[in-house]
C-alpha cells in the first residue's frame, strides 16, 4: 500500500511516494529553461505537481497514464497544495498495487450486478426484460457494466460508478413512477438501465479515465442505440412502436439541445428520466466536489463548471460554529390512553416585579377614572398647556367633567 495518499499530504513537508501522471505538460520559464507541469493522482485526488530543475534529465522517462515515484516538497499556492518535484522515476507495472491509484465504487460490483439482475427480473413487462437480458447477458457487455465509470471527470467517476448511478436511479425511477400514477414503470426502468449503457464503449478505464476512439467519434447515445439495434435483431416480435420510444429516451435524457440531446424529451417518461439522471449526476457532484477539494483555507471549494458554482463544505462549515441541537419530539400517548393532567410548575414564594412581564389587568372598579394622560407629557400633563391639550384630544371626558 503507498502512503501518503493525497488526502494524506500537510504542506511544508518533503515527501517520497508514487503516483498516477493524469497529465504532461512541457513549459517554458520566463528565462528559457523547460520545467514540467503534472497532474498526479491516486484514488483519493489529484495533485498539481511542478519540476523546476534538471528536466532534460527525465523528460522522456515517462507519459501520460504511467506510474511514477517522486520525491519533493508540498507547499501551498493559490490556497491549494502544489508538490514541487526533487526526483521522479518511471515505475513498472510489476511495482504498485492499481488498487491505489483507481478510485472505485464503496460497493461491491458483483453484488451490485446481482441487484441490477433482480431488477431486470422484476420488469413485468415481458419485451423490455427479454432486451434487457439480452443485453445484460452479453459476457463483454456485463464485464464492462460492472466496471465502468458514469462519466470521465463529472458524477460517479470511478470504477463500478455506472452501475451505482444506475442502481441509484432505479430507486428514484421505483418511488417516482408509484408517485406518478400515470407514468409506466417498466418502460421508465427501461430507459434507466440503457440511457447510459453506451458508456462501456465510450471510455477508456483500463488504465486512467479517457475517451476511446470510438467515443471521440461517436459518443455514448449513439453507440447505445447501436448496440439495442443489434439485439433487438434477435427479438422479432419486439413491437416497433416501443422501439420507438425507448430510443427516443436515450436521445433526449441529456434533456436541452446545448447538452447533446439530439431530441427534448416529449412524453413523461422521458421527462423523468432526464430530471432524476440530472439530479442523481449534480447531487454526486456536489458530494465529490466537496470531500476531495484541496483548497487549504475556508468553507467554500474552488469554483466548479459543471455545477457553475462552489459548494460549502459542511464539516468546516460546522466547526466554525455551534451545530444545532435536534430535539425529538414527544412520544404520543398510546391509543386510549387518557390524555396527561399537566402538573403545575413550582411557584416560588418571593416573585419580583421584573419577573411578572405581563401582570393581571384590574377590575374595573380599581382602574383610574379619566382619560388617561398622553404619553407626550407623562406627568407634566397637569399642567396648563397639558390640560388643554388634553381637552382637545379627550372633548366627551372633559365635557362629563364639566
Amino acid at each position: 500500500m503507498k502512503s501518503p495518499y493525497v488526502n494524506q499530504l500537510e504542506p511544508n513537508k518533503v515527501i517520497a511516494t508514487s503516483f498516477l501522471v493524469h497529465s504532461k505538460e512541457i513549459r517554458q520559464k520566463k528565462s528559457g529553461e523547460m520545467y514540467l507541469s503534472l497532474l498526479l493522482a491516486d484514488r483519493t485526488g489529484e495533485l498539481d505537481a511542478k519540476m523546476w530543475d534538471n528536466v532534460a534529465e527525465v523528460i522522456d522517462d515517462f507519459e501520460r497514464d504511467d506510474f511514477v515515484k517522486v520525491k519533493g516538497l508540498i507547499q501551498i499556492f493559490h490556497n491549494r497544495p502544489q508538490l514541487t518535484i526533487h526526483k521522479v522515476r518511471r515505475l513498472d507495472d510489476s511495482e504498485v498495487d492499481y488498487g491505489d491509484y483507481f478510485p472505485c465504487s464503496t460497493r461491491d460490483p458483483n453484488e451490485m450486478w446481482a441487484e441490477l439482475r433482480g431488477i431486470v427480473a422484476g420488469i413485468a413487462n415481458a419485451h423490455l426484460k427479454a432486451l434487457l437480458e439480452a443485453l445484460l447477458d452479453d459476457d463483454d457487455v456485463a464485464r464492462r457494466y460492472r466496471q465502468a465509470p458514469a462519466a470521465k471527470q463529472i458524477h460517479h467517476a470511478y470504477l463500478g460508478g455506472l452501475i451505482e448511478h444506475v442502481l441509484s436511479l432505479c430507486a428514484l425511477a421505483k418511488m417516482t413512477s408509484a408517485h406518478y400514477r400515470h407514468v409506466d414503470p417498466d418502460l421508465l426502468l427501461a430507459g434507466v438501465v440503457l440511457h447510459d449503457i453506451g458508456k462501456i464503449y465510450e471510455l477508456n478505464y483500463e488504465r486512467g479515465f479517457s475517451y476511446s476512439t470510438e467515443g471521440q467519434l461517436l459518443g455514448h447515445i449513439h453507440i447505445a442505440l447501436r448496440m439495442i439495434g443489434d439485439k433487438l435483431r434477435g427479438l422479432p416480435d419486439f413491437p416497433p412502436p416501443l422501439k420507438t420510444l425507448l430510443e427516443h429516451m436515450i436521445l433526449s435524457h441529456h434533456g436541452q439541445l446545448e447538452f447533446g440531446s439530439p431530441k427534448l424529451p416529449q412524453f413523461p417518461e422521458a421527462l423523468l428520466l432526464h430530471y432524476l439522471d440530472d439530479m442523481d449526476s449534480k447531487m454526486e457532484c456536489m458530494r465529490a466536489l466537496a470531500q476531495k477539494d484541496r483548497l487549504v483555507e475556508g468553507c467554500f471549494t474552488s469554483y466548479s463548471p459543471t455545477l457553475d458554482r462552489p459548494v460549502l463544505k459542511l464539516d468546516r462549515y460546522w466547526n466554525g460554529a455551534a451545530k444545532p441541537r435536534i430535539v425529538p419530539p414527544e412520544p404520543a400517548p398510546p391509543a386510549g390512553a387518557p390524555n396527561p393532567v399537566p402538573v403545575p410548575a413550582e411557584v416560588p414564594t418571593e416573585v419580583s416585579s421584573a419577573a411578572v412581564p405581563n401582570p393581571a389587568p384590574a377590575p374595573p372598579s380599581a382602574r383610574p377614572q379619566g382619560p388617561p394622560a398622553h404619553p407626550l407629557f407623562g406627568a407634566k400633563s397637569d399642567s396648563p398647556f397639558g390640560e388643554k391639550l388634553r381637552q382637545a384630544l379627550h372633548p366627551a371626558a372633559s365635557n362629563q367633567e364639566n
